[in-house]
């Protein structure tokens, strides 16, 4: 299982995402699910990244839709972020999307959520 996230960044595909859906499925009383969910979101922020650098344009604006509401989502779960990925999901979306509008939503309800006072990366 641990395989799985890695995997899921190389492939990227909304099967692997479902496979994903699925093991979160199982975890669903299980104390591994907060971690699982973590290397989800990590995942999440890198595919995005990887996604922004290889198509400056959005040439799969479904695709990149669906993982911003995944990564919306996960937030909203986890309520905290490896700080490099977030560093790099910022840098890289205002960079390449800083026109579109579901990334700008996303990432100022990104913004609210991890930068709350409670939250480790505010200070």
């Amino acid at each position: 299982m641990e395989c799985l996230p890695a995997a899921l960044e190389r492939a990227g595909s909304e099967e692997s995402w479902a496979v994903a859906d699925a093991i979160s499925t199982v975890l669903k009383d299980s104390e591994e699910l907060h971690s699982w969910r973590r290397q989800l979101l990590s995942v999440c922020m890198k595919g995005l990244v990887a996604i922004y650098s290889s198509s400056k344009d959005e040439s799969k604006p479904e695709v990149e839709r669906s993982m911003l509401l995944r990564l919306e989502e996960l937030l909203g779960v986890v309520g905290e972020v490896d700080p490099d990925d977030w560093c790099s999901l910022v840098k890289t979306g205002l960079k390449y999307r800083y026109r579109d509008g579901t990334f700008l939503r996303v990432l100022n309800a990104a913004i609210q959520l991890l930068y709350k006072e409670e939250s480790p990366l505010s200070q």
